[in-house]
């Protein structure tokens, strides 16, 4: 007798339908499953015997050989128990139920209860564009299932829940999922109103949120840098719908969605340690994941001691600044991942930390601090728009008790400047104007006399690469939307050629 339900496998963060075919013939008891299977699925069938024996069902008598289409992807993970537990029961006749239309997915425990899995969300996405009607997931992921609109979820709570429900002597209700009423708002630890000071360091990250573009944070320890880069998420725009399902498809991949919050709805802020590997940070391993970089996705990237990183780490970052994808190539193929972020990275100008401050002197010698600055290289340093001195701060300004601007109150310019790139990129995949092309500069970044004039005596006194003649283009029309300015005015391209390294490497 042969059964088939459908499954799924994810492939980067997309899914993969899975057919999972169970024959039940004759000849000596036992379990044969081909089809790619890894580890965890080839033990499957011990869980399996199990879960279907403490669910008051029996394993059918005989040789059963379980295939798992298409046999030349490789099936990683426990999500197929669940199928393949009912594949057993439909072969051997124990269940009998249509299941063309439905999607099955889950992990078993021994007693049959049905268990959380990671990567639902794209899983049941999948299925909904491939016209299927029913999605039978763990319980406990009904409500990131629910997420996927056009399919009707079943929250499955054990593997005789599930068989009673098809075998029509008890009812799984449809599961809708929270309202978006009630999916909890992003709070923000750090405010702007708490940092005193910084007044331009703070005017750059406005313009650094408005835009989407690259920050470096360069200044003597103690200067509240750290602070700065966790206060950018409070002055970025909440997440649209479907942004904030992006980021939540690749944070279920990666297993880290919060528990009790389906849709993340605050923006990534990711701070990976210097000691961070390649892996870690792109993301890969034998199966390959989601890195820091793609955990950033719509978000923030902050690399605090920006120098301490490795070479290697730094480069590869190169790529996915300028794509806003990252590809890892493995000999069974290759996966993107989307990897849209804004680079915070914070540094020390010198080795002790003290070059150019007015309090403490600089005690390293030249060699030392060409040595430290350039760590970072020329062409990663040519993708950050915003250059920015964090210098120490006054005591007065310190002890000063009047509140400073809230980062609602900036949120609200930025958010302006945002709709202005929607309305002007409205149609396209560009989002900000950091993310805009050749093309696009030529379109939206028009200069006049002046600040053509501006722009040449700029490109001769700074040696500006094509990449820096545009990002500056690109700032500077991130500064006028902030202006609510049509054209890029002569003082808007002023600010933003401000914003250039002081010391070309």
């Amino acid at each position: 007798m042969l059964a088939r339900v459908l499954s799924c496998a994810t492939v980067g963060l997309e899914g993969r339908l899975v057919d999972v075919e169970v024959d039940v013939g004759g000849g000596e008891p036992k379990i044969i499953m081909v089809g790619l299977p890894d580890a965890a699925v080839k033990e499957s069938q011990e869980r399996v015997r199990a879960a279907i024996r403490n669910s008051g069902a029996r394993v059918p008598l005989g040789r059963i050989t379980i295939n798992l289409a298409p046999a030349d992807l490789r099936k990683e993970g426990p999500a197929y128990d669940l199928p393949i537990a009912l594949g057993i029961l439909l072969a051997g006749r124990q269940v009998t139920s249509d299941l063309s239309d439905a999607v099955v997915i889950g992990e078993l425990s021994l007693d049959g209860t049905v268990r959380h899995i990671t990567g639902i969300l794209p899983m049941v996405a999948l299925a909904a564009e491939a016209g299927l009607k029913r999605a039978f997931v763990p319980f406990d992921d009904g409500d990131e299932a629910a997420l996927v609109e056009g399919i009707d979820i079943y929250p499955v709570d054990s593997l005789a829940g599930l068989v009673r429900h098809l075998q029509g002597t008890a009812t799984i209700p449809v599961h809708r999922g929270k309202p978006p009423d009630n999916i909890r708002q992003p709070e923000y630890l750090t405010d702007l109103s708490a940092i005193r000071g910084q007044e331009q360091v703070k005017r750059g990250l406005e313009i650094a949120a408005a835009g989407g573009h690259n920050v470096l944070l360069s200044g003597p320890p103690g200067t509240g840098k750290t602070l700065l880069a966790r206060a950018l998420p409070s002055i970025m725009p909440q997440m649209a719908q479907d942004e904030a399902i992006e980021v939540s498809k690749i944070f279920s991949v990666a297993g880290m969605l919060p528990s009790g919050q389906p849709l993340v709805r605050e923006r990534p802020f990711r701070a990976p340690h210097h000691t961070i590997s390649y892996a870690g940070l792109v993301g890969g391993g034998r199966f390959p994941r989601p890195g820091e970089i793609s955990l950033a996705h719509r978000g923030v990237l902050f690399l605090d001691e920006l120098p301490e990183f490795g070479q290697t780490v730094l480069e590869v970052l190169r790529q996915p600044l300028e794509d806003r994808t990252v590809t890892i190539s493995r000999a069974g193929g290759a996966i993107t991942y989307p990897a849209n972020f804004i680079l915070v990275g914070a540094m020390n100008p010198c080795p002790c930390g003290f070059l150019g401050d007015p309090v403490r002197a600089c005690v390293c010698n030249q060699s030392a601090i060409t040595r430290y600055q350039k760590r970072i290289s020329g062409p990663l340093l040519d993708r950050i728009d915003i250059h920015l001195d964090v210098p120490r701060v006054e005591y007065d300004k310190l002890a000063d008790r009047r509140p400073g601007e809230s980062s609602e109150t900036v949120r609200g310019r930025v958010l302006r400047a945002r709709e202005r790139q929607i309305v002007r990129f409205s149609g396209s995949q560009q989002r900000t104007n950091a993310d805009m092309t050749a093309r696009d500069v030529q379109r939206h970044c028009v200069l006049d006399a002046s600040g053509d004039t501006l722009m040449r005596a700029a490109m001769a006194q700074l040696q500006l690469s094509a990449r820096g003649y545009h990002r500056i283009l690109k700032l500077a029309r991130t500064i006028a939307d902030l202006s609510g300015d049509e054209a890029i005015l002569v003082h808007h391209l002023a600010e933003a050629l401000q914003y250039r390294p002081k010391i070309v490497q």
